[in-house]
């Protein structure tokens, strides 16, 4: 006997590009909110990133009167302000917070949780929300490069546990992602910086022409030019989604990831270093170390690795970490090279890496070479001069 159940579901949800979201003259936030339409107001409750609202402390006060002025919506409870970057991931301290507010407010499926802030806070309020009532609608409002063009418009949620990044979590599509570019204006450098390097990865392997005009323009973009970054940020969301879209493999049950290139590195440095090392800062070193290799491998000739080291580098990321070295500086750390089993548990299947040997195009591997992988280490030790920013 057997019974055979099979359905499909197709998902959609719009990614939004504005300036000035909370001036109530923008209609954008309601219209998204309102647009199946209710014969009364639809509850929100905003959750927001600790690190912007110290920024910008005047931020909730342009919410409440934002909502004050669009009576279709009404805020459930006062905004929950949780702790950024990594720490919000690391701890389940914040995740419950966000669970507490979701059931004391009383939300429920017909209303939304709305984040605010950088990659890890939407990680940790999209899992949050997906898993409150088997599924709440959740809103996206990045507020960093990385979120606007990368974490922030994909399909992926999740806290750290056991150590490990990411080991739980989900794939929920938002409701909608709305890219407000005047967040960007009050980030620091680092943040700045350290989305761009998923651009470089996207280039690498899926887009020669994008890669090119970020040659042309990089020196603009490490000087805050906020027209090239909202390109950038575009540009680099829209092939992250394609891919998602059309790779067939949109939850990722397969072993191939393309869009982790260099990610199997920067994944364990930021462990290494206890997250002093952002993530985009991580991805850097690891793209810098993966072409490192493919040029060993002979994948990639020697020019061409130098041309992609000098975009990252004008770009304003640093290529090396002494953490990529033992103690004593005479060869790899062991521990790096564990990044490569944790990354294979993580994805499941064989070990799989995405690799260049021509700029927009990538290729799988299944296996890496130890000795290659440490002769890519001294070339970035040996180049870190020649590309220090």
């Amino acid at each position: 006997m057997k019974i055979n159940q099979n359905f499909s579901i197709n998902y959609t949800y719009d990614i939004l590009f504005t300036r000035e979201l909370f001036d109530p003259a923008n209609p954008m936030l309601s219209d998204v909110i309102t647009k199946n339409g209710s014969d009364k107001a639809i509850k929100i409750a905003f959750v927001i990133d600790k690190g912007l609202n110290d920024c910008q402390p005047e931020l909730i006060g342009k919410i409440e009167n934002y909502v004050s002025k669009h009576e279709k919506i009404n805020m459930a409870c006062p905004p929950l302000i949780v702790l950024g970057g990594e720490e919000t991931k690391n701890s389940t301290e914040e995740f419950v917070k966000t669970l507490s507010m979701v059931n004391d407010a009383k939300i429920d499926r017909h209303a939304f949780v709305i984040a605010i802030g950088g990659g890890a806070v939407l990680d940790m309020v999209g899992f949050a929300a997906a898993i409150a009532h088997r599924g709440i609608r959740h809103i996206r409002i990045p507020t960093t490069v990385l979120s606007q063009n990368d974490s922030g418009v994909g399909v992926k949620n999740g806290i750290n546990y056991f150590g490990k990044k990411n080991f739980l979590g989900n794939f929920s599509p938002p409701f909608a992602v709305i890219n407000d570019l005047t967040f960007l204006t009050t980030l620091d450098e680092r943040d700045w910086r350290s989305g761009m390097s998923e651009a470089v990865k996207v280039a690498l392997i899926k887009d020669k022409d994008f890669f090119l005009w970020l040659e042309q323009n990089a020196i603009a973009l490490s000087k805050r030019d906020l027209d090239a970054m909202e390109k950038l940020v575009f540009d680099c969301a829209q092939l992250h989604t394609d891919h998602i879209s059309n790779s067939n493999d949109p939850f990722e049950m397969g072993s191939s990831r393309p869009l982790d290139f260099g990610h199997w590195a920067a994944h364990k440095l930021e462990q290494l270093t206890k997250f002093e090392v952002k993530h985009g800062e991580a991805v850097a070193i690891g793209i810098a170390l993966d072409i490192a290799y493919a040029m060993h491998a002979g994948f990639l000739d020697a020019q061409t690795t130098d041309r992609i080291l000098k975009l990252l580098s004008d770009l304003g990321f640093n290529l090396f970490h002494p953490f990529l070295l033992d103690p004593t500086g005479t060869k790899i750390n062991p521990e790096l090279i564990k990044g490569l089993e944790e990354f294979r548990e993580h994805l499941g299947g064989e070990l799989t890496i995405t690799m260049v040997e021509t700029i927009g195009e990538k290729f799988d591997v299944h296996e890496m070479n130890s000795e290659w992988i440490e002769k890519a280490v001294f070339t970035l030790v040996e180049k870190k001069e020649m590309y220090a920013y």
